[in-house]
């Protein structure tokens, strides 16, 4: 029976607060090993840009984005569909339809991990050699091209996010902050410079990634002890309608958002030289105390709203509830972005030493940047949620794919600041367009899925 308006409005007020107090319970899990990494980050920082200077320090940090960038270009990042269909069977108690899923998203993810790292390795000399690497410098950045295995390890992580192990997610975090920081100690104990950092950055990036696989399959042998980890995935198609379509819009999505983060400290490294590099990564690491809780609140927030759209929740309550996340985000964000604005060279020289205080500049546009884009992890959270990625996509490609060649015009005339101003344009573009596709959307009422 059809509920009359009224109804559906005062239910809807109590259900979407439950929602925000969920997704917020799962944010902090995540946030407590953030802030702890966040900490340790700073420490493994401000030694390695004190000992390799802008430009030691810009190659390091060239080396690792571009492996980094190769990896969100190719790999293939399942963890939307994962949460999205696996949740229905795991509230089934289908174990067997979820190992399914498992082994077909977990497959394809390990073999185009695999490629990406192979062509890493294979471009490595040649983008090298444009963006400043010395030759020992990009030999060593064939083997790092194995970091791309960091990126490699969405398949357990949307597992335990189906499974609410928010805790364990966010334990994760700190395991590669860790790892570089003894890295780091050991490194400048023995006097090994540039080529140890490199190493040793490698390390903590094999770690990441094979520690989550570990964790992951734990937990599905002691939750699904009856069922094999390897076997056929034959029907799984038939069982999850639409979610080859689903998930390649969904991974999609996630390459082009994280697109120009990856590919402007390449594209400074290039117009500009490593020692811009340097001083932009410093900048940029600096900011993303704004940015990570954005990134990590869109994470807690999906599978929360998956739930939501499943049992055919209204426009109106998916909305309150991501109106509210997005408010509360703002609030807490803006004495940071003060704090930046008013102390950013004291804070630059504070990091990395008085050598990165030029990156003052470029910090203030990249705060301001962060704090505009707050609202947009979130609503591409719940776009997908509701089965709608496509639209998380279009924005992502007007704004980063369509202002891209922006970024080197502005670079060439600005200089480092040009980075941050593309960075303030890019962002208010990509929130603008998932608000307006976000409430085009919810002006429905949902069936579930």
């Amino acid at each position: 029976m059809q509920l009359p308006k009224s109804s559906i409005m005062i239910d809807a007020a109590p259900e979407h607060r439950g929602i925000v107090r969920r997704i917020y319970g799962n944010l902090g899990m995540l946030l407590g090993g953030k802030a702890a990494a966040g900490v340790i980050s700073l420490v493994y920082i401000a030694i390695a840009a004190r000992v390799l200077g802008p430009e030691g320090y810009g190659i390091l940090v060239l080396i690792n984005y571009y492996a980094m960038f190769v990896g969100g270009l190719i790999a293939f990042p399942g963890w939307h569909a994962i949460v999205r269909y696996g949740v229905l069977a795991l509230a089934d108690g289908d174990d067997a339809k979820l190992i399914r899923l498992l082994r077909f998203v977990g497959a394809i993810e390990i073999a185009v991990g695999v490629l990406a790292v192979c062509t890493a390795a294979l471009l490595a000399p040649i983008i090298g050699a444009y963006l400043g690497w010395t030759a020992q410098a990009q030999m060593l950045a064939i083997p790092y091209s194995l970091a791309v295995l960091a990126t490699v390890r969405a398949t357990p992580g949307g597992y335990l996010q189906i499974l609410r192990r928010f805790d364990i997610l966010g334990a994760h975090n700190i395991i590669t902050p860790i790892m570089r920081l003894i890295g780091t100690l050991v490194v400048v104990a023995f006097g090994w410079g540039l080529n140890g950092f490199i190493i040793a950055w490698l390390i903590a990036a094999l770690t990441e990634g094979i520690s989550l696989w570990l964790v992951g399959i734990y937990f599905a042998r002691r939750h699904m002890a009856d069922q094999p980890l390897l076997g056929k995935v034959t029907g799984i198609r038939h069982e999850h309608p639409g979610l080859l379509r689903f998930t390649i819009s969904a991974n999609a999505d996630i390459m082009l958002s994280d697109l120009v983060n990856r590919i402007t400290p390449l594209v400074m490294g290039w117009v500009l030289g490593p020692a811009a590099a340097g001083l932009y990564s410093i900048a940029h690491r600096t900011t993303v105390i704004i940015a990570q809780p954005a990134q990590m609140l869109g994470q807690a927030a999906y599978a929360e709203l998956a739930k939501l759209v499943a049992t055919g929740a209204s426009g109106q309550t998916i909305r309150n509830a991501l109106l509210r996340c997005v408010g509360i985000s703002l609030l807490a964000a803006l004495p940071v972005l003060l704090i930046l604005a008013l102390f950013s060279k004291q804070i630059a020289i504070l990091i990395a030493g008085p050598a990165f205080s030029a990156a003052a500049g470029v910090m203030i546009w990249l705060a301001t940047a962060r704090v505009i884009a707050l609202s947009g992890p979130p609503t591409s959270a719940a776009l997908i949620a509701m089965g709608r990625p496509g639209l998380s996509v279009t924005s992502n490609i007007v704004a980063s794919i369509g202002l891209l060649p922006l970024l080197p015009v502005l670079a060439t005339i600005f200089g480092l600041q040009g980075a941050g101003m593309h960075a303030v344009i890019q962002s208010a573009i990509a929130g603008g367009l998932l608000g307006v596709f976000l409430w085009r959307g919810t002006r429905v009422r949902f069936s579930p899925a």
